[in-house]
């Protein structure tokens, strides 16, 4: 379902490019920064949050530092292409910790594109033989092994700048 944009002005459009980049940034500083006095910048920031354009707030990790030594994207082909069918893959998904990313997809001869972290070949041969293979209706999963992040998490652009 289309959501409708919101009006930002200048003022909330440079709110979220800020808060994209430095998440923990004080409203003191966030106010100094954005040309605003810090209860008005508290009001839009809290108006972002409450309207949904602002979801959330949280650390980015370095996953290799937690023996997480490979990443991989898997391209799942479903069975049926009905809602059910789909909806059940997607329950079991979200169970599953190692899967950190969940899209539906088209033009990949596949259905689903998962971005999964293990820990070595015999971490990603259980995930994808005993678990993700055992979900009803996957009838294949074809996988590439990620070599190097060129960049992650890119902030949305608000066309501020």
């Amino acid at each position: 379902m289309p959501v409708t944009p919101l009006e930002l002005d200048r003022f909330d459009r440079r709110i979220l490019d800020v808060l994209q980049q430095e998440g923990r940034i004080s409203n003191q500083e966030l106010a100094e920064r954005i040309g605003l006095s810090p209860s008005p910048c508290l009001r839009r920031v809290r108006a972002l949050e409450e309207n949904g354009l602002i979801t959330q707030y949280r650390a980015e990790i370095d996953a290799r530092q937690l023996g997480y030594q490979l990443m991989a994207l898997l391209h799942i082909s479903m069975d049926k292409h009905t809602p059910e069918r789909f909806d059940n893959f997607e329950r079991h998904i979200r169970d599953i910790p190692n899967v950190i990313e969940c899209l539906i997809i088209t033009g990949q001869d596949a259905d689903f594109q998962l971005k999964i972290l293990v820990r070595d070949m015999d971490d990603y041969q259980h995930l994808l033989l005993h678990v993700i293979n055992r979900i009803e209706g996957v009838t294949g999963a074809h996988t590439s092994f990620v070599l190097r992040r060129v960049f992650e998490h890119r902030p949305v652009p608000t066309g501020c700048s």
